[in-house]
């Protein structure tokens, strides 16, 4: 059976056709080019909010707790194995490889037929903020794609060539250009409109970029825009995780039930529970032990339920959706904090006074990037950014007992086997 995945212009859903006895699967970073008429322009931008938001999968969001150390096997009896589990986890031939690869590809081959369509249009500007739009999204899929892979295939169009992978830094320039086209020409951020696309959400993930290449003033700089910016507000955890309105959240994933294939929360909670759900991860004893009884941040986060630990963020379990945050503006103050070194201490502490927490006063930069990244872990655990936190520091080897090789995920054996010009991460 000759099996044909075709990604459809407005859903993002793939149709399958059957012409022959044999297999031809096209590899993932080689995509096919098409056209859309201008008519088409504006479902097809809510088409591409879709596809980037479903197609890597649930896993995707949750893939650095997973294997940084936040997470275990539900199924685990002790915590005693968890390098054994992150290196079951990051195997070519694990299926979260290829889930995450193919759909973060599958979602750049709709950004890059919108803004092939986008050229053809006269200039308006309403144009010129679809674009920013787009270009956030393409700079948001290749730093997902970079931080888990280093360089990878860089396609700024849609091509059916077997493409080699780019350079890190080639990948890292990359993300740097589009999200400078996304500040430029995405429409300005409107109250309460976090579900949207904005110049605010582009300068918020441009500040976590230069941070994970070391461009340190620049990352604080720009935090500091967004926290000075007066747009955005620290607030109630009760409120980001529980699909209320917020003054915090920049920029989220709605996740509509009715057209969303993401439901993280199945993967967190007991089938007993009343949400119910698939219990697949259970956070481990460390993760629990981080909060504290004044920690406003804990109920929201983890809960243990007739004995078992349970992440609590996404609460839905399998009766709905629960909006994706991608950045907000706790994050934003933890940047600036780990940017300034030691002179963002204030940053650091205004975050721990608003969770209910006292001040700390570390003794050195060292100690100083300690509590930092622990405040991290609890601030933004659940939200994918452990495992890279680690990577970035050069903490993972010493914190997870992981390889050396595991810095870096393994490219899918799938995808290997597919696209010849492709090279596989050192000692995989």
């Amino acid at each position: 059976m000759k099996r044909i995945l075709i990604p459809a212009l407005i859903t993002g859903s793939l149709m399958v056709a059957s012409c022959s006895k044999l297999l031809d699967v096209k590899s993932h970073s080689a995509v096919a080019t098409n056209t859309l008429s201008e008519a088409d322009v504006e479902a097809f931008l809510v088409g591409v909010y879709n596809r980037v938001q479903n197609a890597p999968g649930s896993e995707s969001y949750i893939s650095f707790d997973i294997v940084g150390g936040n997470l275990i096997n539900s199924g685990a009896t002790s915590d005693g194995g968890l390098n054994t589990f992150i290196s079951n986890v990051l195997r070519p031939e694990n299926g979260l490889m290829s889930n995450a690869w193919n759909g973060y590809y599958a979602s750049l081959y709709q950004v890059n037929n919108l803004l092939e369509t986008l050229a053809r249009i006269p200039a308006s500007t309403r144009k010129s903020e679809i674009e920013g739009t787009v270009h956030f999204f393409r700079g948001l899929i290749y730093y997902n794609l970079v931080t888990r892979w280093g360089g990878v295939p860089v396609l700024e169009r849609n091509t059916n060539e077997k493409v080699s992978r780019n350079s890190e830094a080639e990948t890292w320039a990359f993300v740097e250009k589009e999200l400078e086209l996304a500040i430029a020409q995405a429409p300005a951020y409107a109250t309460g409109q976090y579900y949207r696309v904005s110049s605010s959400a582009a300068k918020a993930l441009m500040a976590r970029v230069k941070l994970a290449q070391g461009k340190k003033a620049e990352a604080a700089a720009l935090a500091e825009e967004v926290i000075e910016s007066g747009l955005f507000a620290l607030d109630a955890f009760e409120k980001i995780f529980r699909a209320t309105a917020n003054t915090e959240e920049i920029f989220s994933f709605k996740n509509l039930t009715i057209e969303s294939s993401i439901r993280v929360s199945t993967l967190f909670y007991t089938y007993a529970h009343e949400v119910k759900g698939s219990y697949v991860y259970r956070p481990t004893q460390e993760t629990m032990d981080m909060f504290t009884a004044d920690d406003k941040r804990t109920a929201m986060s983890v809960e243990t339920f007739s004995g078992l630990r349970i992440i609590n963020k996404y609460p839905s379990g399998q009766s709905g959706t629960d909006p994706i945050v991608i950045v907000r503006l706790g994050e934003m103050y933890l940047i600036s904090a780990e940017a300034q070194g030691m002179a963002g201490l204030d940053r650091l502490n205004e975050l721990r006074a608003f969770r209910g927490l006292g001040p700390v006063n570390p003794v050195g930069e060292a100690a100083y990037l300690n509590a930092v990244l622990l405040e991290r872990r609890k601030e933004l655990l659940g939200e994918g950014h452990r495992w890279y936190d680690l990577v970035r520091t050069g903490k993972a080897v010493s914190e997870l007992g992981i390889m050396e090789r595991e810095v870096k995920y393994p490219l899918p054996m799938n995808e290997l086997a597919l696209n010849t010009n492709l090279d596989q991460n050192d000692d995989y």
